[in-house]
């Protein structure tokens, strides 16, 4: 393999340098020293050369609303499921934890990738996720459900 083949490859092993590179926000001799994938100086020139292939990071625009309802939890019912995963099936009254959806225009998977990245950063821990077109769901602690609410809001606004 070559050095740009190898730099790019250890680049979508670590999604937040690519998203970094799409942004434009790299000092591209430390990104190459943190790869550590050949000679410093010729995996940032890959780097570069791979930054300058690459769309424009842009965050997603929705038109969503976003809810919370607390209460969700385990059922054997999967007909009142808000989330449903192999065997778990999640529902209103059932539990202790909160739903935040948001629906509209806009919201898809990608949505929920951005907003998953911003509960991240904000040390907001989700326990399940999922997303189709015009809808994303995130479950949290019920404790976490008003920081969830408010880190969506502004992820998807």
């Amino acid at each position: 393999m070559t050095v740009a083949s190898d730099t790019r490859q250890a680049v979508r092993a670590h999604p937040f340098l690519y998203d970094a590179l799409r942004a434009g926000v790299v000092n591209y001799t430390a990104a190459a020293r943190f790869l550590d994938v050949g000679e410093e100086e010729a995996v940032a020139a890959a780097l570069r050369r791979y930054a300058a292939d690459l769309t424009s990071y842009e965050s997603p625009e929705t038109d969503a609303r976003v809810n919370m309802q607390s209460g969700l939890g385990p059922t054997d019912d999967p007909e009142e499921a808000l989330l449903r995963v192999s065997d778990i099936a999640l529902a209103p009254g059932a539990g202790d934890l909160t739903a935040i959806t948001a629906t509209g225009d806009g919201v898809d998977p990608h949505a929920l990738g951005h907003a998953l990245g911003c509960l991240h950063a904000a040390g907001v821990a989700v326990g399940a996720a999922g997303a189709v077109d015009g809808v994303l769901l995130v479950v949290v602690t019920r404790r976490d459900g008003v920081d969830a609410l408010r880190v969506v809001e502004d992820a998807l606004s």
